[in-house]
């Protein structure tokens, strides 16, 4: 019998910032894979014309829902309209995120602080919040199993200057999603974060177009090129998958070895 733990046939995986770059990368690899795939951001244009590509690429339907993450009724609302569209989810990605930061960290306002508190990590709350609540549900019905996901920063785990707000949602994320994988594992629910290293999307183009930051940063990613989107496909579908049923509460680094170098 052929190994076939990474078929995602039947399964629907829900992916916030799926319009575009990371996410939309995820989203990519998972449709490939045969799933039904939900897709929530701001933008209806971009929404729009990721579902048609999703659509295209496997044999699963691909929907998209225009929704501010850092809006909690707005989750709550499209979170019900996912689930009955799709009448289940199995999966939940809380990659919607945002990037703001400041001269100094002795000049950030609170505005900034708040903006990257309330997407990054208020709405992946609220995100995963509502996707365990359904997951949990099934499992008392008898139907076990469930992935939750958050997309973090290699910045979670190094000193990044002038991006403090962003990194410490970062941080936060990594911790929530521990505990996710402790509470929920009763249920057949696993939890996992990655983590980006340097990738080359919209949140990044000003440094993709800096000589000085090629030079002194990305010259030393020992694979020497900047990470693109799709190089995200393979682990969602991994995490996502019965391949990694016994993988819970782990932290994946995708930074072409940048860490460690």
């Amino acid at each position: 019998m052929a190994y076939a733990p990474f078929d995602l046939t039947g399964k629907v995986a829900l992916v916030t910032g799926g319009n575009k770059g990371i996410g939309l990368g995820m989203a990519e690899g998972l449709a490939a894979a045969g799933a039904h795939v939900a897709i929530w951001g701001r933008k209806e244009a971009d929404n729009k014309a990721a579902a048609e590509k999703l659509s295209r690429i496997g044999t699963g339907e691909a929907k998209a829902w225009q929704v501010d993450v850092a809006d909690e009724q707005a989750v709550v609302e499209a979170t019900a309209e996912t689930v009955k569209a799709f009448g289940r989810l199995d999966s939940c990605i809380a990659n919607a995120g945002v990037g703001f930061g400041a001269k100094s960290f002795h000049e950030m306002t609170t505005e900034i602080w708040r903006k990257n508190m309330s997407v990054n990590l208020d709405g992946a709350f609220w995100t995963l919040r509502e996707s365990a609540k359904h997951m949990v549900e099934r499992a008392k019905n008898g139907d076990m199993g469930g992935t939750l996901m958050g997309t973090a920063s290699l910045g979670a785990l190094q000193g990044a200057a002038r991006n403090e707000a962003y990194t410490a949602t970062k941080g936060a994320l990594i911790t929530l999603i521990k505990g996710l994988a402790v509470e929920y594992a009763r249920y057949g629910i696993r939890a996992n974060t990655i983590l980006p290293g340097w990738i080359a999307t919209d949140m990044t183009s000003g440094a993709q177009d800096n000589p000085k930051f090629e030079n002194n940063v990305i010259s030393r990613v020992p694979m020497r090129r900047w990470g693109e989107p799709e190089d995200f496909a393979g682990a969602a579908i991994y995490l996502v998958s019965d391949a990694s049923r016994f993988h819970t509460g782990d932290t994946l680094l995708i930074d072409g070895g940048y860490a460690i170098f």
